[in-house]
């Protein structure tokens, strides 16, 4: 079916039927571009992952209590993370969404609240509400709108995330298009990172978060920058049902075709969030094979990529697999280490465990560029997992050492 896909370029948020955006200044961030609408005309049905973290942002609880009603509108900020402000910052969350909801005359419950930035400053909400009027005012679909939003919810990343597609089906043609921030506190448990997906399918809420659900185990949650799961991390999707012919049930024979092209477009964001990790050097794909199931994989993978040690060994260019082996060992999956397997690009570095001989001019060849692939062959199951991550640097200490200032 990907024959029938067509990727649009400079396309992101408003690809798909019937959704319309803005993004804009508020004066959260010294001119840029720091609030964003993402709006439906039809009411769309929603999905949605959220940060594990306990300590989580009142903008995750506002979107977690809204989250079952048909939604109309996302309200973004950037600069400000809302979270560890008490009853005041649920109050501003609040308030938000009545704001964005009176100005086109629909319910605050309709409204998704959704805020990256500082930890721990309360919100300056006249600047929020000036921001918001503005917003609604330059709603609009197109290349420009999708790039305007893409742009307003970013803070330490150095370029925009987003893509979209065009699926042609013999009921019609749907999309789905999408826009991501992300770049440092990135280890999604569900990376300061939030995700926007939009479609004009007409799908049941309980499907759609199955599915969602599904595919962000496989994308965002199998990514990793630097360990850190955020207060705020929030993946959302909306269908609003614009293209009615197009429908997507348990039954239907485009189920697959709408999840494969999902899929699609969050593993593209996903990699485009490690892309541009804070102050990397290297970007590490790590391919776990053999594994006993997917969940097993995912753990292991995000071990070895979290692992100081392994990171700093691929920032240095060193191909030391021992670092590799011992983070499997200790990620509280039961393996047999004189099983495992390890290979570094082409060439095998460890085998049932042990070392094996390697050239290594050639390897420092294979380590000096920006992307390395490992694979970790476990020989104990049928799983099979892609995950990845980045080195760690001297730029990234100091980019977050001194990221309030």
């Amino acid at each position: 079916m990907k024959d029938n896909w067509v990727k649009l370029e400079g396309r992101g948020i408003t690809a798909a039927a019937g959704f319309k955006a803005a993004g804009i200044s508020c004066g959260l961030k010294n001119g840029k571009k720091d609030l964003a609408l993402i709006y439906s005309e039809p009411e769309a049905r929603a999905a949605g992952v959220f940060t594990s973290n306990l300590v989580c942002a009142a903008p995750v609880n506002q979107c977690r209590s809204n989250l079952v009603n048909p939604i109309r509108m996302i309200v973004i900020n950037s600069g400000n993370a809302n979270a560890c402000t008490g009853e005041r910052g649920r109050r501003d969350a609040r308030s938000m969404a009545e704001k964005s909801a009176a100005g086109l005359g629909f319910e605050s419950s309709q409204v998704m609240v959704c805020s990256t930035g500082v930890i721990g400053v309360p919100l300056p909400m006249p600047k929020i509400n000036a921001g918001i009027d503005l917003a609604l005012k330059d709603l609009k679909p197109g290349e420009e709108a999708d790039q305007d939003v893409a742009r307003a919810i970013m803070t330490t990343d150095t370029r925009t995330k987003q893509t979209a597609y065009r699926c042609s089906t013999p009921q019609g043609d749907f999309h789905v298009g999408g826009v991501a921030k992300g770049s440092g506190m990135i280890c999604p448990n569900m990376a300061t990172m939030l995700a926007f997906i939009t479609t004009d399918v007409k799908i049941e809420r309980p499907l759609l978060q199955e599915l969602f659900s599904e595919v962000v185990n496989r994308t965002f949650n199998v990514i990793t920058v630097d360990g850190d799961t955020s207060t705020n991390d929030t993946a959302l999707v909306l269908a609003n049902g614009a293209r009615e012919r197009v429908e997507i049930t348990e039954k239907s024979e485009l189920l697959d075709v709408f999840k494969e092209l999902l899929e699609q477009v969050c593993r593209e964001m996903a990699y485009m969030i490690v892309e541009d990790g804070e102050g990397l050097t290297k970007v590490i794909t790590l391919n776990i094979k053999g594994a006993r199931d997917e969940e097993s994989a995912r753990i292991l993978s995000r071990s070895v990529l979290n692992s100081p040690l392994v990171k700093t060994a691929f920032y240095g260019e060193d191909a030391n697999w021992g670092r590799i082996l011992a983070a499997l060992g200790y990620a509280g999956v039961d393996i047999d280490p004189e099983k495992v397997d390890i290979y570094i690009g082409p060439y095998q570095v460890a085998e049932k465990g042990g070392s094996v001989p390697f050239d290594e001019a050639k390897m420092k060849k294979v380590l000096q560029q920006r992307d390395v692939t490992v694979l970790v062959d476990l020989k104990q199951g049928p799983a099979e997992l892609t995950a990845w991550g980045t080195d760690m640097s001297h730029e990234y200490i100091s980019i977050n050492s001194d990221y309030r200032s």
